[in-house]
């Protein structure tokens, strides 16, 4: 059995919703068409009326569709824009210590509107200010590190004889911890 990929069936889900639009737009020609020859044969409009209607029809027709993606970015946006405006307004969710965007969403920036999660889960990551001025991801910890070595020993001569050992682990500890922060 093959696997699709998500992606692949994601693409397959878009071309799915556009080839019904693409159908529910031709049924509006068609319906618009029809009532116009209907009208003309009823009401003895002239043919330079007719053909009039159906251009203001099909107009009509590809304004909506052109104009529907912006009619639900600004939707978008403005939700999203009342839902961050507060605790009572709508779930907010503060990314403070970080987090993941799994879906597209919209969010205000300086010069305009930003968008995240519109390919995927996107991480958000808190950032810091360095001692020198640099700027980076913010991590976690940096607190004191405890490292116990628990040595058991049938004499004080075994003892002595693993203390090179002993020196060995600390030291691999000690510059596991260096690289680590």
């Amino acid at each position: 059995m093959v696997e699709i990929p998500d992606s692949f069936s994601t693409e397959l889900d878009g071309t799915s919703d556009e080839l019904r639009q693409i159908s529910t737009l031709a049924d509006g020609l068609g319906r618009s068409l029809t009532n116009a020859f209907r009208s003309a044969v009823t009401d003895g409009k002239s043919l330079n009326s007719v053909l009039g209607d159906i251009a203001l029809s099909f107009s009509n027709l590809v304004l909506k569709a052109a104009l529907q993606p912006v009619g639900n970015l600004i939707s978008s946006f403005v939700g999203n824009l009342f839902s961050g405006a507060g605790p009572s307004l709508g779930g907010v969710q503060a990314f403070a210590k970080g987090g993941v965007v799994a879906s597209p969403t919209y969010f205000p920036l300086g010069g305009g509107t930003g968008l995240a999660g519109e390919a995927g889960p996107e991480a958000i990551m808190p950032l810091v200010r360095g001692a020198d001025g640099s700027l980076g991801v913010a991590g976690a910890g940096g607190g004191a590190v405890t490292v116990n070595f628990n040595v058991t020993s049938p004499d004080a001569r075994s003892f002595a004889a693993s203390e090179a050992e002993l020196s060995a682990m600390l030291l691999r500890a000690v510059r596991r911890g260096a690289r680590a922060s």
